[in-house]
């Protein structure tokens, strides 16, 4: 998945590139985004148009461009502070800015070697092969586009890993203290066909084996800090698509529903499947799944994401820097259903 014709794998990168998902930065732009995330699906323009209301509520504007901004600036300074002379791009997969002009910058500034830091912690179709196929159509379109490496998959990384439990303990002292010991850790991901996460990973299953593992060792790091242990689970948000093809469950609400049912008074939302605050977390999360804790009577808090924590950041660099950067296998991921 990268360019046959660039220098050789072992020569030194000459820069970084941050490439994202891409969001819309006003009302105009929502129902264009959504055709370029959606397009080949032949979902019509007024569900798209229902779809982008959830951007309406916040003026048409997602938040992840200016996270990516916050995130490229503290890469810069992360890597100047560690004496690294390295210049950092962006581009994204569905707006501005997109991939391909990113490389076509890369190429005018004369690049050849390029890390990427793709802003998805896991392994699935969407996740991380989508942006290998979309580094390879970016280089293809690009006379004497610069090789391009992307890093693998990262959720697992002591850096990463390490902030969670922080932002979650700060989630759980903001509890009553007297429901703060019984609290659930209600760990959040983006849901995806079924089938997806059954060709995830060079096996199979890798999307929910990673989550479940990165969700266990939060809870024990936040066991360790407050000396109390919690039960922990897994569950869904922003599930989209025919309704006919089956998708990783429980939903976040629906979950809360059951819990309430239980008798569970407290829950910590952990939002560990995404980097950032972006549209599935102020929506799905801060939106939705908080006003139905509310309804149902359950005082709930919503972890912080990594964002541009300094752990966060350095885990990034270092995974950029590792030689050599770890290929993923050409039979990993591959798309059996994308609906």
């Amino acid at each position: 998945m990268t360019n046959p014709l660039g220098p050789p794998a072992d020569q030194p990168y000459d820069a970084l590139l941050l490439l994202s998902f891409g969001g819309p930065e006003g009302p105009d732009d929502v129902v264009p985004f959504l055709e370029n995330v959606t397009r080949g699906r032949g979902i019509p323009r007024e569900r798209l148009v229902e779809v982008g209301q959830h951007y309406f509520l916040f003026g048409g504007r997602s938040p992840i461009n200016d996270q990516n901004k916050a995130l490229m600036a503290a890469l810069e300074a992360d890597l100047a502070a560690a004496g690294i002379d390295l210049p950092v791009y962006w581009g994204n997969r569905n707006w501005e800015p997109y991939l391909v002009d990113a490389v076509r910058q890369m190429a005018a500034d004369g690049r050849r070697h390029v890390a990427c830091i793709a802003t998805s912690a896991y392994s699935s179709w969407s996740s991380c092969r989508q942006y290998l196929d979309n580094i390879a159509e970016a280089v293809a379109a690009v006379p004497d586009a610069p090789r391009i490496d992307k890093v693998r998959w990262f959720a697992h990384h002591p850096g990463f890993v390490a902030t969670v439990v922080d932002r979650t303990v700060e989630a759980v002292k903001a509890l009553p203290a007297q429901l703060r010991d019984d609290a659930r850790l209600v760990f959040v991901t983006h849901s995806i066909p079924t089938a997806m996460n059954e060709e995830s990973g060079p096996e199979g299953g890798a999307y929910l084996a990673q989550h479940r593992d990165v969700a266990a060792a939060v809870a024990a790091g936040v066991a360790a800090v407050t000396g109390q242990q919690r039960p922990h689970e897994l569950v869904f948000c922003s599930r989209s698509g025919s309704p006919r093809t089956p998708w990783l469950e429980p939903d976040v609400n629906d979950r809360l529903e059951e819990l309430a049912a239980d008798g569970v008074r407290a829950v910590v939302m952990v939002p560990v499947g995404f980097v950032s605050d972006h549209m599935e977390v102020v929506y799905d999360l801060d939106t939705e799944a908080l006003a139905t804790a509310e309804k149902l009577g359950i005082e709930a808090r919503r972890a912080g994401t990594a964002g541009t924590d300094p752990r966060f950041v350095a885990a990034l660099r270092e995974l950029a820097l590792e030689r050599p950067i770890e290929a993923c296998p050409a039979h990993c991921c591959l798309p059996r259903t994308t609906a």
